[in-house]
Parts: structure tokens; sequence; C-alpha cells
């Protein structure tokens, strides 16, 4: 295919469920007002160490979703769906999407980590106990269970995916929904990602690797990424769902775009199931390949939301990456990691932090990195550690790094 015959990508919703807010507006409002999102858990008892983690402690009402669908779907699923929801409604309101797509160019990929894991032990626990389980427990443990609530929902019968590549997921669906339209495949996407990791069962399968943050105290030394006082990082729960359209079909309904994917890039580190690989070509590659597609160069990009973990080996090697690909301009790029205050969403985090960066451009605000009190010497980058920056970008820079080696970059524009 041609480049002339490329579609442009933009995005026309977004919606997010996180433990900072309900909604994508007041997860940024609580960014905004530098509030966090996790608290102190303690968990000591199940053998857990890490005593930090972001709970969405009200469950949001699945309004006119079907009992038959609701009944069948996990924790996860539900926030996805309520996620989604309020992308559809920011896109189309009460116009009906079939007025302006082919119900057969319009997909879904929404993916997660670990799916309704959680879901999977209680209801065999429940039926070692009561001697009946649920009927639907196995639809609560399919990871593309919320891909196919979505689907059903809106009527959406084009492409469909569930992608799994841990704290990469969401930035991958996005990208892949951006590459089926781009290509002219599909002329609307849902995609984004959800997490949902309560269990003592599964928080502790990860706590047991040491990456979770080691600070039981101090809130500040929980999540402070590119400190020399973090640890690892804070287990959130949450979903992040944005709509992507064609831009003329999205035009020509009159939809307001509040942005637009301008590039992708996607590699792996083939190297270990959780370092990054010490020679960070994959990274690179990701990110030279996502501003390659979308035509600009590298001084172009205003601002990049890292991927900002708070773990010791991932804002090292993110560093030194970013300056091998910006080179002299990357001392001047404002980058930050939104983490601080959401915690680390795994299979949201991507979606989720790609809204921050639309945001960003809307508002015209580069949200702070929060307490990013001790430097360490060896990340020195502009981490906007001051406070919130007030200033207009043209393009922004998003990056995910997930277990098992995946990195993913997207770029990010003014609409």
């Amino acid at each position: 295919m041609s480049k002339t015959e490329l579609k442009r990508v933009v995005v026309t919703g977004y919606g997010a469920v996180t433990p900072l807010g309900l909604s994508a507006s007041t997860s940024w409002e609580a960014i905004m007002n530098y509030q966090t999102g996790y608290r102190l858990v303690d968990k000591k008892t199940a053998g857990i160490e890490s005593a930090f983690f972001g709970l969405v402690d009200q469950e949001p009402a699945l309004k006119n979703v079907p009992s038959a669908i609701r009944r069948r779907l996990p924790r996860f699923a539900r926030l996805a769906v309520s996620a989604a929801q309020e992308a559809m409604a920011m896109a189309f309101g009460e116009q009906p999407l079939a007025q302006s797509h082919d119900p057969l160019s319009c997909g879904v990929i929404i993916g997660s980590g670990w799916a309704g894991i959680d879901d999977a032990y209680a209801n065999y626990a429940g039926y070692q106990q009561a001697g009946a389980g649920s009927a639907f427990s196995c639809f609560h443990a399919m990871p593309s269970v919320a891909t196919s609530a979505c689907s059903m929902l809106w009527g959406l019968r084009g492409y469909q995916n569930t992608p799994v590549a841990a704290c990469a997921t969401g930035t991958i669906a996005i990208g892949d929904a951006f590459e089926q339209i781009r290509t002219g495949r599909m002329s609307m996407m849902l995609a984004g990602g959800s997490e949902s990791l309560l269990s003592d069962a599964s928080v502790w399968m990860i706590d047991i690797l040491q990456a979770l943050t080691h600070e039981t105290q101090d809130i500040t030394k929980a999540c402070c990424p590119f400190s020399l006082d973090r640890s690892g990082f804070v287990l959130s729960e949450g979903a992040a769902i944005l709509c992507l359209e064609e831009r003329e079909t999205a035009l020509a309904r009159g939809a307001q775009i509040l942005g637009e994917i301008k590039g992708y890039g996607n590699y792996s580190d083939a190297f270990d199931f959780t370092a990054p690989a010490p020679d960070k070509r994959a990274r690179i590659a990701a990110m030279q390949q996502a501003i390659a597609q979308s035509g600009l160069s590298p001084h172009d990009i205003g601002y990049i939301n890292a991927h900002g973990t708070s773990t010791p080996l991932n804002d090292l090697n993110e560093t030194e990456s970013i300056h091998q690909v910006f080179g002299d301009k990357a001392p001047q790029i404002p980058v930050s990691s939104t983490k601080s205050y959401s915690g680390h969403l795994i299979a949201a985090a991507g979606s989720f932090e790609t809204i921050v960066c639309l945001q960003a451009l809307q508002h015209e605000v580069l949200p702070a990195t929060l307490h990013l009190k001790r430097a360490d010497p060896a990340c020195d980058l502009d981490y906007i550690p001051e406070g919130h920056r007030y200033c207009r970008v043209d393009n922004t820079l998003n990056l995910s790094f997930g277990f098992g080696g995946a990195n993913a970059a997207l770029i990010i524009g003014r609409a």
C-alpha cells in the first residue's frame, strides 16, 4: 500500500476507571491536584511484603448493560466496559454508530495481563466450600471476555483481538487498532487495557518477584520514579479505553477530534522475563519506529510520558534509551511518569497514559513527576520535578515496557 493510501487515525473518545477517579476527567483532576490513588494496605498476614496498593473502592455501575452480559463479566472486564461506555458516549453521544460506520468496519482490541484470574480463584473456592459454583466461571477466566462484551454491546462486528503483553498491553492494543484503521481495514476501533489483581494469591505472585515497592511506611517513597529512593512499583487496578476513528469519517459525522495517533513502534527485548535488555536496542527501535512512522523528527516531540515504574532497573534503562534516541536534545524534552499518581495499572497503564497525553495536549499542561525529591544522578533528564508545567506542545511520546520484553511506543499529536 502506498503512503498516499494510508489513513489518518484520530481519537474521538476516551474513558478511564482508576484509583484516582471513576472517569478520565476525575482521574486527570486528581493528577492536577497532586493526589495519589494508592494507599497503605497491610497484607503481611498473607505473606506479602509490599504495603501500598491502588484500589478502585467504588465499582462503577454498568448502566444499560444487559444482565446476560453483565453476569458473565469478571471485575477487570466490568472496569473495562465502564471505561468503554465513557469513551463511546464521548465519541458518539446519542448518535447511532451505524449511521456513520459499517458494523463490519468497527472492531475491538482490549487486553489484559492476568484477566479474571481473581474471579477464577474465587469461583473454585466457592465450589469447594458450598458444592456449587458459578456457571459463568469459564467466561470469568477468559482473557477475551472484555473484548467480546464490548463487541456485543455496540454491535462491533469487525476486527477483534485481545493482546496479553503484561505492562505494555494497553499501548499495544492502541497501536494495533491504529494499524487496522491506518491501513484501511477498519474505520473505527475501541482499544485499551484493563487489570484487576486484588486476591492475596495474585498479589503474592508479583510480590514474590521483588518487583513491588519495598517501602512500607512513607507514601512519598512508595512510588518515586527516577529517585534514589525508588524500590519497586505500586500495583494498581483500573481500565482505560479509547475510541479511534478514520479521520475523514469522523470529520464527516461532525465528531470532535481530541487528538491524532501518528506513529507506533513495537519491538521485543528477547532477553529476560522481567529485566530490560542492557543493550536497549528494542526500546530504542520502538521509539525510532514510532517517530519515523509519524513523519516527525525527534525535535518535534514536546513531551514524553515515560513508563517510569519506580524500579531501579527500568528507570535507568529508560533514561539511557531516551538519551540514545534524542541525543543532544534529550535533556531539553520534558519527561514525566504519571504512575507516581496512579500506581502501575499493568495492562491499563499504557492506555491510561495515552489519555494523559491527550489531556496534556488539550489543557496545555505537562504533569509533574510526583515524589521526586532525591533525584538519581544517573537519571538525568528533565522529569518536571518542581510541579506541573504549563506550556503548549504539539506532539507527545508515550512509552510502555512489559514483562517478557515487550516494548511499545506511541506518538500522540494535537488534533
